[in-house]
């Protein structure tokens, strides 16, 4: 039997995302995104209410909630404002692969830090010469006594600015490709460690994105995640299946607030004589514009759910983050086009909505490798 029904639980903590969302993200989303501002007050409030990191293990005194009560949370992060929800969201990324492969003395050391304060992260592994060919990175970590060293270059890096630590991939052994590469947990404050300046992003300009430079850096091997070489692309890549769910979300909630605020227009605005919405040609838009944004939190859900039964969703979440990524910018170019020449301006919201959706087909997978491994997936076994 199939159920669509929530937890009493999961509503109240739905519920109380939605409000934050609307009381502390939406009134201050215009000015993040015109002054660049990283919303550290906010994040901070955002952990007071239990709302970040929130699948961290009960044992590191975490909540310990599934995949899907995240999503619930996600969408509505996002549908307050997508980048607020990016730059809380980096940690979620970043800890997935310390929570499924780190060792038990890293797992006491660097997720309690994150229960007890509201401290952010950053997971890093693009570089300028390698975003979705992962294999393409040149950062490498050689061993030296009880040390790595550690030598590269990140590129677009959520967070990066105020991260406290990073989810560092580098080869520690070139020869072998991607069975080479090992995970590193690598602190900001360690010497060696300097950032680029914050790129000027066309979006979701509340997420501070930046380059990490690692110049000789001294990372002991305690910090070799796991414990074991060669681990990193299994590290990296299995975090990916537990956060494109929620990025999917992101992209939902962008898309439903998008599409509200068209409805909101539609119903305003008259044009020969009729209110817009009363035009077949913008109610075909509106119907096509709420029916993608069911259809992408259908996979969503899905993507989630198969995730909290432990079953593998790499395809479902590959779906799932490809397909409300496109929808989220599809709605939101429909919302500019409902507004007309209003929504070409900065004057109503949807001009910054269309603005943040785009990156969702870009990062933590673009649209095109989102179709690659759809394609890996259903012709594997032919």
């Amino acid at each position: 039997m199939v159920d669509f029904s929530l937890s009493e639980e999961q509503e109240m903590l739905r519920d109380l995302a939605h409000d934050f969302a609307r009381d502390e993200l939406r009134p201050h989303a215009e000015h993040w995104d015109e002054a660049r501002e990283f919303p550290k007050e906010a994040i901070a409030t955002l952990h007071e209410l239990g709302l970040m990191n929130m699948h961290i293990p009960e044992e590191y005194g975490g909540m310990g909630f599934d995949t899907m009560t995240e999503v619930l949370v996600q969408e509505e992060l996002a549908w307050g404002d997508p980048g607020f929800a990016t730059a809380a969201y980096a940690n979620g990324l970043t800890i997935a692969p310390l929570i499924t492969g780190g060792t038990e003395e890293q797992k006491q050391k660097y997720l309690t830090m994150l229960v007890e304060r509201p401290a952010t992260i950053s997971y890093c592994v693009t570089e300028p010469a390698a975003g979705s060919d992962v294999q393409g990175i040149r950062s490498t970590a050689v061993k030296d006594g009880d040390d790595y060293i550690l030598n590269g270059e990140k590129m677009f890096i959520t967070g990066a600015g105020h991260a406290d630590w990073f989810f560092v991939l580098a080869y520690t052994d070139k020869e072998a490709g991607y069975k080479g590469m090992s995970a590193f947990i690598v602190e900001s404050a360690w010497e060696g460690v300097s950032l680029g300046k914050k790129e000027d992003t066309m979006g979701q300009r509340a997420s501070d994105t930046r380059s990490v430079i690692f110049e000789n850096v001294r990372v002991p091997a305690s910090n070799l995640l796991g414990g074991e070489e060669g681990k990193g692309w299994f590290n990296a890549m299995t975090a990916f299946d537990l956060s494109r769910p929620n990025i999917a979300a992101h992209a939902v909630g962008l898309a439903r607030a998008a599409f509200e605020h068209a409805l909101v227009y539609s119903d305003e605005r008259e044009t020969f004589g009729k209110k817009l919405h009363e035009h077949q040609t913008i109610q075909f838009m509106l119907a096509d514009m709420k029916t993608n944004i069911e259809a992408a939190r259908l996979l969503t859900w899905k993507s989630a759910w198969l995730a909290d039964s432990d079953q593998k969703n790499t395809e479902a979440a590959a779906h799932a983050k490809r397909f409300a990524a496109d929808s989220a910018m599809q709605v939101a170019i429909d919302a500019v086009q409902v507004l007309g020449g209003y929504g070409y301006t900065e004057e109503y919201p949807v001009a910054r909505l269309m603005r943040a959706a785009k990156v969702m087909q870009i990062y933590e997978g673009s649209s095109e490798i989102q179709r690659m491994i759809i394609g890996r997936e259903i012709t594997r076994d032919l």
